[in-house]
């Protein structure tokens, strides 16, 4: 969960029940969701955080737990699983800008439009580019055809896109 303290967002731990966090981990699973995610689409915190840079850096740290899940998949040669996981890092990174602006997105489509934005905005094709490599991972998961040196290079690209579009977020 975050908390503002003297006006930065800090990252705090809350205890629940261990039935409380089964549930709540078999709900998000469900979904392809982390727990963190799933939580903070509830309708009390949906729209309990109000605050652009506080949604904006729950995306960033999502971001930042989806890259670093990847890489470890990545070291298993669970290049399936690290896939997903990349793609969830570059779309939180894409969310986390649109947060900062007062908007939430909630589709693949608005995710591509926000990136075309971002890409124009920026005169920065690379963008573009760096994101179809993140929706190559998507299509991995379901597909599993990608070889491994490809998902390699893709989550290469992939952290490439997630330091450019972190720089719109300083």
């Amino acid at each position: 969960m975050l908390a503002m303290c003297g006006g930065q967002v800090d990252v705090i731990t809350i205890a629940l029940p261990r039935k409380v966090l089964e549930v709540l981990e078999r709900r998000s699973a469900a979904e392809g969701r982390a727990v963190e995610e799933f939580v903070s689409d509830t309708e009390p915190l949906k729209h309990g955080i109000a605050d652009p840079e506080a949604r904006a850096e729950l995306h960033l740290k999502l971001c930042e737990k989806y890259i670093r899940e990847a890489e470890e998949l990545l070291a298993k040669k669970d290049y399936v699983q690290a896939s997903e996981k990349a793609w969830g890092a570059a779309a939180q990174i894409v969310k986390a800008v649109a947060a900062r602006e007062g908007r939430e997105l909630r589709s693949h489509g608005e995710l591509h439009r926000e990136v075309a934005r971002i890409a124009k905005e920026l005169g920065d094709e690379e963008v573009r580019m760096l994101w179809q490599s993140a929706g190559m991972l998507h299509q991995n998961f379901y597909e599993n055809w990608l070889p491994g040196e490809m998902v390699e290079g893709n989550i290469r690209d992939v952290k490439r896109f997630i330091e450019k579009l972190r720089q719109l977020l300083k």
